[in-house]
């Protein structure tokens, strides 16, 4: 085909200037006058009725363009290169002094030299330029004119707003993220999470631009009229080699409000190597700046000093309240089915509230709604599958998708005998279905259930599962206002049981379950202007415990903790103001109030006594659903974002956030058993202030960005622990808690290449978690009163993320991280009493494990690239923790032979090998 074009073009462009003398040159007309505010329609005829010229332009390229020159005796060629400076208008004169007007790129009037000789390359630009010309048509739907809202004429002065939604043209699903603006004024906007964009314009023609990361740029000429409808499909980009950029959104860091977030999308977490080979959105979100965990195997995130349970994770709008599968090995998240995550760790949005540290906002896709489709993976543990497609083509999609384990051989390899006979599985589902009743209605349904099964090295079985639901109906008012009706279902439900001696079997159960309801809405006055509000109301209802024998043989006491229950409503606004170009702002405001809720017996203690059983005083009783105790208060949101210049700019934000339900733990990771409790009279939400500064710089134009954010973030009614504190079971855990107060801050510093063979990040944070206890005696006091460190404090924390493209076939991605050893409590001294021997303990926290660091690699292998296959597929070949150092996880003591000594655990101690065989279809 090429070689056609090679034969058909010359000859065309022969035919075209066939005026042309061969070795002669026409002499160039040089050109005088005075064109003051002159359109450039104007001009053009000015020129063409003086001189020879001709010239071929669209006007719709040219309407804003205004003519003010004064010339003497200057080629046409000098003119309009002063003309067209700084603009994105080329142009180019034939030898028949035709001239051509174009926009973004040139035109070549001549062939190249050598160009039949062969002397043309596949790196020839000029040549390759123009073949594109030659080869290449622009889109129809490029090229159209779109006329939005009713047509006057003349057109009205004034603006108007354009608003519709952006679909990938092969799938039709929403495109998130998309930039959606015009050059001439400056005017930008991007589309939500739902592929949605409302931008208001001056009334008249505009280029209206799009960009979106992994899709061809496209552009819509519109002529605007009133306010009206304009959809876009955009087309997946397969980007050369040697130009991987990512344009939309590229200076967002900079020009954007929002700090402290990140966005993942599913290309960065499939890149980055896992333990057992499966793309993992956790794993990712740990390499972030501000995120640790408490160790290997922990999916449990610890967020700019916040604790595991002070993390709102959603899923579609629905908590997960456990994202960890097997053991912690593999997170709830089939990364098949998620289209992005953003985590917000500071400046967090006023519709966001119930957790104190961050939002990790995790969206699944709609599912293709033009053609059926699947995709799946093959591992050494875990296989999963999906599908999605049309359930009435272009109105109606589907995806749902399946993981599951086949672990046990895993485990029969271990050297140590004991645990040949455990076994471990898990699975999980998901469901999502879109539907577009109409052009303003669309409905989308979500359903998420996994479940764990678990032994170890014992007849005890851990079971444990998610479920959870959502409904949602958004509903286009106008161009300038949607709304969003939401009703989520979240439950989550462990059990433990024993049956290997009958006298002795028994079953412990614990459930917990969140419903809510919600409207949001979104306002966009106008370019500069943004406001959501809302409302949502949650009801919360747990069975702490419930321990009953298992068969008729069990001896066991059954032993019931009263089921708890409690409402949170809530009520914000947000609004977002442009004051001029350079500063903008954020505010908000976020009033929440919770209510605990009966039936419940709540005990009373002695006042200025600590809380034991026996400084219990009395016993109310409140009969079912009445209230027993109500907290409530304004949460404050405020950010600030003032640029320096385009490429550089400083944010500074306040939030205060407010918790009604905490987690009980004696354990530093999340863990199956863990315990959920609601504040009551004796146990108080959790308050939480954090102030956040930042700089925020790109280089190179916007290829590279870099940033420095420093925290500093107070915390108030947190739980610790007494000594020997038992929290199965307890009827009263309130005696066995201690009131915490806390301060963590940190500076975290991101450098992130977006472009090119080798793109990556580097992210390196300082950061401290400190706690102090308020009590009233010895027994509520750690550490005589003073700070000591939280279980997650780990000041140094570094991690490097590089990916390098060989080819479109082959990628590299190297993974280093480090992190200082969590703290831990240490026996410092034994003694001997009453013939026994006995540990000495340190203050708490006073030591640590062993600084942490490992290496990771994979190799991604991508099948052919030809269209028509029956399965596009991939291998995925990693080495977790490559050189197999032996991180302590763990110090514990034993007593042997009258001695107590001291053991380290780890998880992996040597390098962990994966094979993956990934496809779709």
């Amino acid at each position: 085909m090429q070689q056609l074009y090679r034969v058909i073009l010359p000859v065309l462009i022969l035919i075209g200037f066939a005026g042309k003398v061969s070795g002669q040159q026409k002499t160039e007309p040089l050109l005088s006058g005075n064109f003051t505010n002159n359109r450039f329609e104007q001009f053009v005829k000015q020129i063409e009725s003086n001189t020879p010229y001709r010239f071929f332009y669209n006007p719709g390229d040219v309407d804003s363009l205004t003519v003010n020159l004064q010339v003497t005796n200057q080629p046409l060629r000098v003119i309009l290169r002063q003309l067209f400076e700084g603009s994105r208008l080329f142009f180019a004169i034939d030898p028949n002094q035709r001239v051509y007007i174009t926009l973004d790129r040139p035109i070549q009037t001549e062939l190249p030299i050598g160009y039949f000789r062969g002397g043309s390359s596949d790196n020839d630009s000029t040549a390759n330029a123009y073949l594109t010309l030659g080869t290449k048509k622009r889109a129809e739907s490029e090229s159209k004119i779109y006329e939005v809202g009713k047509r006057t004429n003349p057109i009205r002065p004034g603006r108007s707003t354009i608003a519709g939604s952006v679909r990938n043209v092969s799938s039709g699903e929403p495109i998130v993220g998309a930039a959606v603006y015009i050059e001439n004024p400056r005017v930008g906007t991007v589309t939500d999470q739902f592929g949605y964009y409302s931008i208001t314009l001056p009334r008249g023609r505009h280029d209206l631009k799009l960009r979106s990361i992994g899709m061809k740029d496209t552009r819509r000429r519109v002529i605007l009229y009133a306010d009206g409808k304009l959809d876009v499909e955009m087309e997946d980009d397969v980007i050369a080699l040697k130009e991987v950029v990512i344009e939309a959104e590229k200076d967002v860091n900079v020009s954007g409000m929002q700090m402290g977030q990140q966005r993942v999308d599913i290309k960065t977490i499939r890149q980055v190597p896992t333990a057992l080979g499966e793309a993992d959105l956790l794993r990712v979100i740990l390499t972030l700046p501000g995120v640790k965990s408490v160790g290997e195997s922990s999916t449990g995130l610890n967020v700019r000093g916040g604790a595991t349970d002070q993390n709102l994770i959603l899923y579609n709008d629905a908590p997960i309240y456990n994202t960890s599968h097997l053991f912690g090995f593999f997170s709830a998240f089939n990364p098949d089915v998620i289209k992005s995550a953003e985590l917000y760790k500071s400046g967090i949005p006023s519709r966001f509230g119930g957790r104190l540290s961050s939002v990790l906002d995790v969206q699944t896709r709609d599912g293709n709604k033009k053609k059926l489709v699947g995709s799946g993976g093959i591992g050494l543990l875990t296989g999963r599958l999906t599908l999605e497609g049309p359930l009435i083509k272009e109105k109606t999609s589907f995806i749902i998708g399946g993981r599951s384990t086949y672990s046990d051989w895993l485990l029969k390899q271990l050297p140590n005998s004991s645990f040949n006979n455990s076994r471990a599985s898990f699975y999980d589902l998901n469901l999502h279905v879109t539907h577009d009743v109409n052009e303003k209605n669309t409905l989308y349904l979500t359903g998420y259930l996994s479940k764990d099964n678990f032994r170890l090295n014992s007849d005890t079985t851990y079971q444990y599962q998610n479920q959870t639901a959502t409904l949602k109906w958004k509903h286009i008012v106008n161009n300038k206002l949607y709304s969003v009706f939401t009703g989520s279902y979240s439950g989550y439900k462990y059990s433990v049981s024993s049956e290997k001696n009958p006298v002795n079997a028994y079953q412990l159960n614990f459930a917990l379950s969140q419903s809510q309801v919600k409207a949001d809405f979104n306002y966009f006055p106008s370019n500069q202007h943004a406001v959501d509000f809302g409302i949502s109301s949650t009801y919360y209802k747990l069975s702490p415990g419930n321990f009953q024998p298992r068969g008729r043989e069990s001896l066991i006491l059954p032993d019931v903790v009263p089921s708890e229950q409690g409402i949170e409503n809530a009520v914000y606004i947000g609004d977002k103001f442009d004051i001029t170009d350079q500063l903008s702002i954020s505010g908000g405001l976020r009033y929440s109030a919770y209510t605990y809720l009966g039936a419940k017996s709540v005990f009373q203690y002695a006042p200025g006594l600590p809380r034991t059983v026996n400084t219990i005083t009395d016993t109310l009783t409140y009969g079912n659903n009445q209230a027993i105790q109500t907290y409530h208060g304004p949460e404050y949101r405020l950010s600030l974002r003032y640029a320096l210049s385009r490429t550089a700019s400083i944010k500074a934000s306040f939030n205060r956030m407010r918790q009604y339900i905490q987690m009980l733990s004696n354990t530093t990771v999340i863990a199956p058993t863990d315990i959920w409790k609601l504040s009551d009279p004796n146990i108080k939400p959790q308050i939480g202030d954090q102030y956040a500064l930042g700089f925020y710089r790109n280089n190179r134009t916007n290829t590279i960005e870099t940033s420095v954010e420093v925290y500093y973030k107070t915390m108030q009614n947190l739980l610790d622990y007494r000594s020997g504190a038992v929290l199965f079971l307890n009827q009263h855990i309130e005696t066995d808690v201690v009131n915490a107060q806390g301060k963590a801050y940190g500076i975290e510093f991101l450098v992130k290449k977006t472009t090119g063979k080798l793109n990556g990040w580097l992210s390196y944070t300082y950061a401290r978690t400190l706690l102090r206890t308020n009590g009233l005696n010895n027994t509520e006091i750690i550490n005589q009163g003073a700070y000591y460190p939280s279980n997650y404090d780990k000041p140094h924390d570094f991690t490097m993320i590089g990916n390098y493209k060989i080819n479109r076939r082959f990628s590299l991605s190297l993974n280093f991280t480090y992190s200082t050893g969590r703290p831990i409590t240490l026996p410092v001294s034994k003694y001997t009493l009453d013939g026994a021997q006995r540990l000495l303990y340190s203050e708490r926290n006073q030591y640590r494990i062993p600084d942490y660091y490992r290496a990771d690699f994979a190799m991604n292998i991508e099948g052919n690239h030809k269209v028509k296959k029956l399965a596009h597929s991939f291998w995925t070949i990693a080495i977790y923790n490559l050189t197999g150092r032996r991180n302590v996880y763990s110090v514990y003591f034993k007593s042997e032979n009258g001695f107590i000594n001291g053991y380290k655990l780890s998880i992996f101690g040597q390098p962990i090998p994966s094979v993956t065989y990934n496809f779709r279809f």
